[in-house]
């Protein structure tokens, strides 16, 4: 079967690398980067030409279509496929608004009574800005459109929350994602990521994960895409089946009854207050760096899970036992301005049981360089966390380029996943 992968990150490379294991498994991608060369066809076509990337799948005869970022799926991508009558593993642009519109997303939530922090929504900056001046405590700012993960800005103080408000509103950092924003309470406790495959009402979780946004040590610095993960997350106990109960299967329900039926895999950012799993974000898309870090631990041919959920059959999910850990490698500035073109070095040296998928890279004068803000993911698989943690450090360590960072702590201060805990993970383990 031939398979179309739409993307050219490290999550990209990570569905291409996966997809490869399995057997008669023909892979194209588009753009790719040199990392997916090695295992796929690269075709010269923008991610976003929808009408562009359906007529080369068309003659192709791609069997199945797998979509990395949300931009193509907010621009219609499954849409302009379905009308030529391939499959995709992604939802309408009508479902994608779930991640392209944040508020959307929380609109949807207070209607079904999905748990999530309050909010208000605003067109305009100056009543967006006299609303934060009244209130009270910590609020989080959020553009409402798709910003590449950089749209959100937890601020302490009113002067901050007036800040990002101008920022996204007046300056348009962001673009025309920022035209309007989306102000809501900030929650605390622990962060966790849950992903399901979904089609219509029908729900299958996959495992939990952590991941880290911020860019610095001890999660200081500026939100980033994500700066690493760690599979399955430590969850409390019988939280995993509350995240299912409360939040997974209503909001498939809810798209489904309300005219935007879901086929894809569903990212629900949650924070674990004291009240409960609440929703910080939905994504319509596996996250990145969470899919470099649940597809290793994932069992079985990733394609015939894949094709099971698109035509509506349960999937055979099987995990297995043990733990995966991901460092991402970022330039220097990042997520603020960055420079590119630094060659690189070292990945020869990496050992053979780590993988480094590309997430920024290009071939220049026949020598790889840099080309974006993260450039490497290292994945490192253990029985226990910290063996996982130890050989994605282990991966890290070879790789050198000029301005190279990356946080020291993904995965350490966190207590060891035990084995029970792993056989309770959707699917079971083997």
């Amino acid at each position: 079967m031939k398979v179309l992968v739409v993307g050219s990150g490290g999550r990209e490379h990570a569905l291409a690398w996966r997809l490869a294991q399995g057997g008669g498994i023909q892979i194209y991608a588009t753009p790719g980067n040199p990392g997916i060369a090695s295992l796929a066809t690269c075709l010269p076509v923008a991610q976003t030409d929808v009408a562009a990337l359906a007529s080369a799948a068309a003659d192709l005869g791609i069997g199945l279509t797998v979509v990395g970022p949300e931009a193509p799926l907010a621009a219609g991508l499954a849409d302009a496929f379905a009308a030529q009558g391939l499959k995709v593993f992604g939802p309408s642009a009508a479902a994608a608004q779930i991640e392209a519109s944040k508020a959307f997303a929380k609109s949807l939530m207070r209607r079904w009574q999905i748990p999530t922090a309050d909010f208000k929504a605003f067109d305009d900056s100056s009543d967006a800005i006299s609303y934060v001046r009244r209130s009270s405590g910590r609020v989080v700012v959020k553009a409402d459109g798709l910003a590449a993960g950089k749209g959100v800005v937890v601020a302490r103080t009113a002067a901050e929350a007036e800040t990002a408000v101008a920022d996204f509103m007046v300056r348009r950092v962001h673009g025309p994602a920022g035209a309007r924003v989306v102000i809501e309470e900030c929650l605390d406790g622990e962060e966790a990521s849950v992903l399901a495959l979904v089609c219509g009402e029908r729900v299958w979780p996959l495992v939990p994960v952590q991941d880290y946004k911020r860019a610095g040590d001890g999660d200081n610095g500026p939100n980033t895409g994500g700066m690493g993960a760690i599979a399955p997350a430590p969850l409390p106990g019988g939280l995993m089946g509350q995240v299912i109960d409360q939040i997974l299967e209503p909001v498939a329900a809810a798209m489904a009854r309300e005219g935007r039926p879901y086929t894809g895999v569903l990212y629900a950012g949650i924070m674990v207050t004291a009240d409960g799993p609440k929703v910080l974000e939905f994504n319509c898309r596996f996250g990145d760096p969470e899919a470099q870090v649940i597809l290793p631990l994932l069992q079985g041919s990733f394609a015939d899970i894949l094709l099971d959920v698109v035509d509506g059959r349960t999937p055979p999910l099987r995990w297995s036992t043990g733990a995966a850990a991901c460092v991402v490698l970022a330039s220097g500035g990042y997520p603020g301005h960055y420079r590119t073109g630094f060659p690189i070095a070292g990945l020869e040296q990496v050992p053979q049981d780590i993988r480094v998928f590309h997430a920024g890279t290009a071939v220049a004068d026949a020598r790889l360089v840099t080309a974006g803000g993260r450039v490497f993911n290292a994945v490192g698989l253990g029985p226990t966390l910290e063996g996982a943690v130890s050989r994605a450090y282990a991966g890290v360590a070879p790789i050198l380029f000029d301005g190279m960072q990356y946080r020291s702590d993904i995965g350490r201060g966190i207590h060891t996943v035990r084995q029970a805990e792993l056989a309770s993970a959707p699917g079971g383990t083997e």
